[in-house]
């Protein structure tokens, strides 16, 4: 992995002349991002985003923290706030911008149990996985997986916080109204490519799950799942609860 990512991140934090990002999926043109947008306030967020901070509770993990700003939001407020992100670049930008425990680490990596104070448990009350937060999951398949990791690094009250959007409405309509999706694959299931100051990021997968898809698969692990907020294109927060 070049981390073209946490380049264009690490980029904007140093002020190493930052270009925008540029994405393309399977199924949509290449679209350029702006890495400032990474950077925004509280009060720069959609309203999904800011729901979440406001339900946070006890301690946090920030799942794919990106340039750090939900983490350091709650850090602010006086959350003992653990972010993870697997780009190197970007976890070094976090630390440059204050945050006071930023590491490199996938989450399914991530252990139950910690040693800095001798073997104790690592549980969490909330767990955040924002802007997509269900990309992570890679596909519909693997999905039970993330779920169970989540679930076991979840405190007996916990909450995990997540979003995602329901992207049916990208794909073309037969004439009776049905949509055109593959037959071969769920319709969330898509390939991403970034490219950053002239290099292109190796191809990777990234998960879009409708609510309905998302509620099943919590059942099916054990986890409860409430509809939190809907926002203003398909997207949506979820709650999922022991």
């Amino acid at each position: 992995m070049k981390d073209l990512f946490g380049k264009a991140i690490l980029d904007f934090q140093t002020n190493n002349s930052p270009e925008d990002l540029v994405t393309e999926t399977n199924i949509s043109e290449a679209d350029e991002m702006s890495v400032e947008y990474l950077f925004r306030s509280f009060n720069e967020m959609p309203k999904l985003e800011k729901k979440a901070l406001q339900l946070c509770k006890g301690k946090v993990l920030d799942v794919g923290c990106g340039a750090g700003s939900h983490s350091l939001y709650l850090q602010e407020k006086g959350f003992v706030v653990t972010a993870i992100d697997i780009s190197e670049n970007a976890i070094k930008a976090c630390e440059l911008r204050g945050l006071k425990n930023a590491r490199v680490q996938n989450i399914l990596e991530v252990s139950t149990y910690t040693c800095e104070r001798g073997l104790a448990k690592q549980k969490f009350d909330t767990i955040l996985l924002l802007m997509n937060g269900t990309g992570i999951f890679r596909t519909l398949s693997e999905t039970s997986i993330y779920l169970q990791k989540l679930k076991s690094l979840l405190n007996p009250n916990g909450q995990i916080l997540i979003d995602s959007s329901d992207i049916i409405y990208m794909f073309d309509k037969d004439a009776d109204g049905s949509y055109l999706v593959p037959a071969d694959n769920y319709y969330g299931e898509l390939t991403f490519t970034i490219s950053y100051k002239g290099e292109t990021e190796e191809t990777f997968p990234w998960l879009y799950i409708d609510y309905n898809t998302l509620q099943n698969a919590a059942q099916a692990n054990g986890l409860q799942c409430e509809l939190i907020l809907e926002g203003e294109h398909f997207d949506y927060l979820a709650r999922l609860t022991l």
